[in-house]
């Protein structure tokens, strides 16, 4: 990983005149890909974010492409300053580490800022989506199959219950059905960044063609606690409005709406209690095992009292649930040497 730091390092250098010495860069972040992201300090008091996407890895060709053409649309995105797709190196605007999530327990902020992320969130949706990936059946399905095959099966060694199938079958055909509309499919406050007095996206790379409501499932029901239901109802039913008045969706009951809402919690949630498992199991990357209680809670939210998931809820609460939390604790005790 030297070499390819030290490559990053002449590349960003001689876009800036500083062959002689090329900079120091100072670690932003890595994230749950293969990706890595840098500031590089420029000696006018400026900076930038150079992202590190390995090509053998990564395809940074859709972030490109998506930046651009959403950057057109009016969508507040980072500006791009370089590209080399074949090494794999981007250099961008940097938009500071203010990010969404800082903000959100202030209560003289949260609901201006929350409002704002709605109004981006219908935006995103708006947009031409023919040209993304489709997120079709066959992917969700796949991304649902994380949850038996690294929470399960691999970590916490517990069988499938007999239900899965029929719920797995529901949340599928379920999202299938929603109006199928541009998704930046990880919308949430650690993506949405701070800066100039407005919130900026960034992270969206990974945009499809894909359900209604599931960006804003990303926005509310993410790495957070649950929100109160009264805040929640509130934004979701923003989001109904805003969506009907931009026309992307066709009137529909709150209730139905709601509905459409919590089975795709289910969904993303499930999926992500088996993704996070095959980060720490996989890539080693153990601390997103701390937050599996928060999706655990999600699933809660989404399937609690919705008709045809009462045996899958009771095993979730009885069997995995427990046997989840035992497992938690046996690991922060190794991680302690206790």
């Amino acid at each position: 990983m030297t070499a390819r730091l030290d490559a990053l390092r002449r590349w960003a250098a001689s876009h800036h005149g500083l062959e002689a010495t090329p900079p120091e860069l100072e670690i932003v972040t890595d994230d749950a890909s293969f990706r890595r992201y840098f500031r590089l300090h420029l000696d006018t008091g400026h900076s930038r974010i150079l992202m590190d996407a390995p090509p053998e890895r990564e395809n940074s060709s859709s972030f490109v492409n998506i930046a651009r053409q959403w950057r057109a649309h009016g969508i507040s995105v980072p500006e791009l300053y370089h590209v080399d797709l074949d090494q794999g190196f981007i250099e961008l605007q940097d938009l500071g580490d203010d990010m969404l999530r800082q903000h959100l327990a202030r209560d003289d902020r949260r609901e201006a800022l929350m409002l704002q992320a709605i109004s981006t969130s219908v935006a995103i949706a708006a947009l031409p989506a023919d040209a993304l990936p489709n997120y079709d059946t066959g992917w969700l399905g796949e991304e649902l199959d994380l949850f038996p095959q690294w929470c399960l099966t691999r970590w916490l060694d517990i069988a499938v219950p007999e239900s899965w199938p029929e719920v797995r079958e529901q949340l599928v055909a379920a999202l299938s059905a929603q109006p199928q509309v541009c998704v930046h499919r990880d919308f949430h406050a650690q993506n949405l960044m701070c800066h100039d007095e407005q919130l900026w996206v960034i992270d969206f790379q990974g945009a499809v063609r894909g359900p209604l409501s599931y960006d804003l499932v990303s926005l509310l029901r993410d790495r957070n606690n649950p929100w109160p239901e009264s805040d929640q109802a509130r934004w979701i039913e923003m989001w109904r409005q805003k969506a009907q008045d931009a026309g992307i969706m066709a009137p529909i009951t709150p209730e139905a709406f709601r509905r459409m809402v919590d089975l795709t919690t289910a969904q993303r949630s499930l999926k992500v209690l088996g993704l996070f498992c095959r980060l720490a199991l996989r890539d080693d990357k153990p601390r997103y095992l701390t937050l599996l209680p928060l999706f655990i809670e999600h699933v809660r939210q989404g399937l609690t009292g919705q008709p045809g998931f009462e045996t899958f809820m009771q095993w979730f609460d009885t069997c995995f649930v427990p046997r989840l939390d035992a497992r938690l604790l046996q690991h922060r005790t190794a991680s302690h040497g206790g």
